[in-house]
């Protein structure tokens, strides 16, 4: 029998990638960012451990919503207080606070783990085109 390869802490690479989310579906752009934050794309990928990379993601603005859901989708959110359930139109969300959308749809699809949380942190999302880390000579990740 042989042994299960286990990639140990320092063994781990992590990259930059930015995906740019002009005239793509929400929730496509979001999978991609899941899969590159949790690290499925690499050949030593292992549930228990984060091997994931970093993700920026641009140009929320510019993310589209297929079918209705601009009109039909809520966000909804609980103050605390009785009675106190908000809701939120997609339509006004993506609007306002596209970037807080974009965040909302790829923590949705990182397991709710301390491991997931983890990884939720690599990500770093923006509404236009400028960000601050082209110090870390990010690629492209196309799909």
């Amino acid at each position: 029998m042989s042994k299960s390869f286990m990639p140990k802490a320092d063994e781990i690479e992590r990259k930059w990638y930015v995906i740019d989310a002009t005239d793509k579906p929400l929730g496509r752009v979001a999978t991609e960012a899941a899969v590159l934050l949790r690290g499925k794309h690499k050949p030593i990928f292992t549930p228990n451990i984060d091997c994931g990379d970093f993700v920026i993601i641009i140009n929320t603005d510019k993310a589209v919503l297929t079918g209705d859901k601009l009109n039909k989708k809520l966000y909804q959110h609980h103050s605390g207080y009785i009675g106190n359930l908000k809701e939120v139109k997609y339509g006004t969300l993506m609007k306002e606070k596209s970037d807080f959308a974009m965040t909302l749809a790829v923590k949705g699809m990182i397991p709710d783990t301390t491991l997931g949380r983890k990884q939720l942190t690599r990500c770093r999302v923006f509404k236009n085109a400028e960000h601050k880390h082209e110090a870390q000579k990010p690629e492209a990740w196309e799909f």
